[in-house]
């Protein structure tokens, strides 16, 4: 749901951010379209290849992720870590901060389509790490 509600939306790059084996993301995908939470919509015909969209229901979801969120930023850092992401209010430029719902910056209720998320440039390493690897993974497979 995370990589869902960053704007992954292709099966390739959901396996690659999540480190899921093809079978785990297969059963995870299946089981949020059958609870209502994302959809599948093909981006092309040969061969068959879907895009997943969050649904209205997936989109309410981000409150709890939020809430991830803001557990995992006080509980699971390392002394000095920074924020992974920074989202930030569309509205008023600032942060929304880690408590809920409600902007930090200007005290608005937001959703998430009204924040836009900055990657930390470690986080952003991170992830182009693990792309990079992967490339890497299937070009050594093909040859």
């Amino acid at each position: 749901m995370r990589e869902l509600t960053m704007g992954n939306r292709r099966f390739d790059s959901l396996q690659v951010q999540t480190l899921a084996s093809p079978q785990m993301l297969t059963n995870r995908l299946k089981r949020l379209e059958a609870d209502g939470m994302l959809e599948r919509r093909a981006y092309s015909v040969k061969p068959r290849r879907y895009e997943y969209h969050l649904t209205a229901k997936g989109e309410a979801f981000a409150s709890v992720l939020l809430a991830l969120r803001a557990w995992g930023e006080t509980w699971c850092k390392e002394p000095g870590e920074g924020i992974a992401v920074h989202h930030l209010h569309k509205t008023c430029g600032r942060e929304v901060g880690l408590s809920g719902t409600v902007c930090e910056g200007c005290g608005e209720p937001f959703t998430m389509d009204e924040v836009t998320g900055e990657l930390s440039a470690a986080f952003a390493q991170e992830r182009e790490d693990r792309s990079t690897a992967a490339r890497q993974d299937a070009e050594a497979r093909r040859t």
